[in-house]
C-alpha cells in the first residue's frame, strides 16, 4: 500500500467484474481510492458467462457506431476523453466492424482483466457478495445476471420489488464452415472503415426466405418456465418473436437486405443474415440480431437453412438468460446514489441501462463519483447537455410507472433551439454543444442552465 493511501477497510466496495464494475474500479483506484472488487465467478458462475475473467462480452462483441455524429460515438468520445480504461483497451482489441467498434470478446476480457489485477490500489475477491452495508461507500455492478440472494438483498434495501426481463444471446458459427461461394464480403452502402466489406452475408431468395420463417416460427423452444406477463426487451428480442409479429417483419430488421447486393446476382436480396468477425484470427462469427431460444438441435437444424451455412458448426448457441434491474427513477438520483442511502452506487445494466458502452459510461460515472465522496468533495452531475449526462437524466427521471432500460440516443437529449429541418445538421448541433458543456465540466466551469 502507497504512503497516504486508504485502507483497505476504508476503501470503496465494487460488487460485480463486468463492464461497469471493472470501469469504476480502475477510476477510483486512479483517483487514489483502494478498492476491493467482488467477482463471484468461478466460485460461482452464471447462465450466460463462459470464463471468470473480468468485463467479459456476452452477448454481442460490438460497442455499436464510433461514426460521428451518432448518439453511440458521442458517448465513446467522452469517455475517451475521461481516460476509460474500457474505451482504451477496446481500441487494442479492435476487429473489422464497419462503423462500429468491434472487438476480439477474448482480447478485450484478458486486458481488462490484467489492468485491474495489476492496480496496486485495487484487491479482487473472488466470491459471491451476499450482503451491503448502506453505512459503506458501495458500487453495486452486478449487472443483469445478479445472484438471487443479493437481489433479495437489494430488494430489501431499496423497498421495491425486483424488476425482471428477459433476453438472449446470438449464436456463434466457425468461419471455416461458412460457405463462402454463396456468402460474400460488403458493409452496407459500402461504408466500411476500410473501404472493405467488413461482414459476412448470406443472401436469401423469397423461396429460401419463406421456408425459413416457416421452420423458425414452427421450431421447438427451450422450456424456460418464463411468467408469460414477463416482457423481453424490444432491442433484443428473439428472432421466433420478431417472425411472428408478420411474415415480412425480419425483414426490415435484423435480416434487412438495404444497401446490400449479390455479387451472384447483381441484384439486392430479398433478405439477408449478416455475420460479423469475432476475433482477430477471424476464425468465428456472430450472427448478427440472431439471438434465440429455440433448442440447440433445433436452432442447429433451422440456421442450415440459411444459404452459405448449410454445413455450418456451431460454436456457440443462442440462449436466453434473465435480466434484472432496479426502478432506477423511483429510486436513483443523477449521480447514481440511493437517494435514501447516498453512500450506495449503482451502475450498469442493473440500473437500467442497456448496452456494453452505456454500462461502462456508468461504471466510469460512478467510480468518479464515489471517489468524490470518498475525498470529501462535492459531487458534481454531468451537464444534461452531454451523453453521460443526458444518460444518467434518464435514469434517473423517467417515469417509474413505465421504466425500460435505454440505449443511448439523441432522443435523450434536451430539445435543441431552432433545430434544423435536416437531421444530420441535428445530430451535429447536439454533438458540438455537449462538446462544449463536457469541456465546461471538465474545467469546473459549468453551471446547469446556463
Amino acid at each position: 500500500m502507497h504512503p497516504g493511501a486508504y485502507s483497505r477497510s476504508a476503501g470503496v466496495l465494487i460488487a460485480g467484474g463486468g463492464l461497469a464494475g471493472s470501469e469504476a474500479a480502475w477510476q477510483l483506484a486512479e483517483r487514489g481510492i483502494d478498492v476491493v472488487l467482488y467477482e463471484m465467478r468461478p466460485v460461482r458462475t452464471t447462465d450466460a458467462h463462459q470464463t471468470d475473467r473480468l468485463a467479459e462480452l456476452v452477448c454481442s462483441n460490438s460497442l455499436k457506431s464510433d461514426q460521428h455524429p451518432s448518439a453511440s460515438w458521442l458517448l465513446k468520445e467522452e469517455l475517451r476523453r475521461l481516460d476509460s480504461l474500457l474505451l482504451r483497451v477496446a481500441a487494442r482489441a479492435r476487429v473489422p466492424g464497419g462503423q462500429a467498434l468491434t472487438v476480439d470478446r477474448d482480447v478485450f476480457a484478458e486486458g481488462v482483466t490484467a489492468a485491474i489485477e495489476s492496480h496496486p490500489r485495487i484487491e479482487i475477491r473472488r466470491e459471491e457478495i451476499t450482503d451491503i452495508d448502506a453505512a459503506r461507500t458501495t458500487i453495486i455492478a452486478t449487472g443483469p445476471l445478479t445472484s438471487h440472494s443479493l437481489a433479495g438483498k437489494i430488494g430489501q434495501l431499496t423497498g421495491s420489488a425486483r424488476l425482471f426481463f428477459y433476453d438472449s444471446i446470438s449464436p456463434i458459427v466457425d468461419a471455416h464452415t461458412i460457405d463462402r461461394s454463396i456468402a460474400f464480403s460488403a458493409s452496407r452502402y459500402d461504408k466500411s472503415l476500410d473501404g472493405t466489406g467488413d461482414y459476412l452475408n448470406c443472401p436469401f431468395n423469397k423461396a429460401e426466405y419463406e421456408r425459413f420463417v416457416d421452420e423458425l416460427t414452427a421450431a421447438q423452444a427451450v422450456e424456460s418456465h418464463i411468467p408469460d406477463d414477463v416482457p423481453y426487451f424490444e432491442a433484443c428480442l428473439p428472432i421466433e418473436e420478431i417472425a411472428r409479429r408478420g411474415r415480412d417483419t425480419l425483414r426490415f430488421g435484423p435480416m434487412k437486405p438495404m444497401g446490400l447486393t449479390d455479387p451472384r446476382t447483381g441484384r439486392r436480396p430479398w433478405a439477408a443474415v449478416q455475420l460479423r468477425q469475432e476475433n482477430l484470427r477471424a476464425d468465428s462469427y456472430n450472427l448478427v440480431g440472431f439471438q434465440n431460444h429455440l433448442r440447440f438441435a433445433e436452432q442447429k437444424r433451422i440456421m442450415r437453412l440459411i444459404p452459405g451455412l448449410e454445413h455450418a458448426e456451431f460454436l456457440r448457441y443462442g440462449q436466453i438468460h434473465r435480466n434484472t434491474y432496479i426502478n432506477a427513477p423511483a429510486l436513483l438520483n443523477d449521480t447514481l446514489q440511493l437517494r435514501e442511502n447516498p453512500k450506495v452506487f449503482f451502475a450498469g445494466q442493473i440500473s437500467g441501462v442497456e448496452g456494453y458502452v452505456e454500462s461502462i459510461a456508468t461504471g466510469l460515472a460512478a467510480g468518479i463519483m464515489a471517489a468524490a465522496q470518498m475525498k470529501g468533495e462535492q459531487l458534481r452531475a454531468f451537464p444534461r447537455e452531454t451523453a453521460i449526462g443526458s444518460l444518467l437524466h434518464y435514469i434517473s427521471h423517467a417515469d417509474p410507472k413505465h421504466y425500460q432500460p435505454a440505449n443511448i440516443a439523441f432522443d435523450l437529449f434536451p430539445p435543441l433551439e431552432n433545430p434544423s429541418r435536416d437531421r444530420r445538421e441535428r445530430q451535429i448541433a447536439v454533438c458540438e454543444i455537449a462538446a462544449t458543456k463536457f469541456t465546461e465540466w471538465q474545467a469546473g466551469e459549468y453551471v446547469a442552465n446556463s
